[in-house]
C-alpha cells in the first residue's frame, strides 16, 4: 500500500525539531510524537531521519543531550536548544516564511 502521506520539504526537519524543543527538553522519540500530534497526525519524523538530524544538530552546536529516564522508565538521550539553537531556529523561521510567501505567489500569478 502507497504512503500518501505528505513529504517534509527539505530543510524543515531542523526547524520542526528546533521548534519542537523550544517549550523544554525531550527525547528522541518524544520529539518525534510531538510533531506528529502538533501537525494533527500529517507530519510521521520516522527514526531514519530523526536521530541522524538531531547528532547532526548536536555537533552544530544547536542542541545539547543529556542522559536520563523517560515517562516509560527507560534510559533515554533528553535533547534541549542551547542559545545558537534558538538563534537558528528564528533564522530558519524566517528562511521558511520567505519560502512559503514565494511559492504562494507563484501559485497565484503563474
Amino acid at each position: 500500500m502507497p504512503d500518501d502521506s505528505p513529504q517534509l520539504l527539505p530543510g524543515t526537519l531542523y526547524m520542526l525539531i528546533l521548534r519542537t524543543l523550544a517549550a523544554g527538553p525531550l527525547h528522541g522519540y518524544a520529539i518525534a510524537r510531538r510533531i506528529k500530534q502538533c501537525s494533527a497526525e500529517v507530519l510521521d519524523v520516522e527514526e531514519g531521519s530523526l536521530y541522524p538530524a538531531l547528532n547532526r544538530m548536536l555537533l552544530k552546536g544547536w542542541l545539547r543531550a543529556e542522559w536520563g529516564t523517560s515517562e516509560t522508565n527507560r534510559k533515554a538521550r533528553f535533547y534541549q536548544l542551547t542559545k545558537e539553537g534558538q538563534k537558528q531556529l528564528v533564522a530558519e523561521a524566517r528562511d521558511f516564511d520567505q519560502l512559503i510567501a514565494a511559492i504562494q505567489l507563484v501559485m497565484k500569478n503563474a
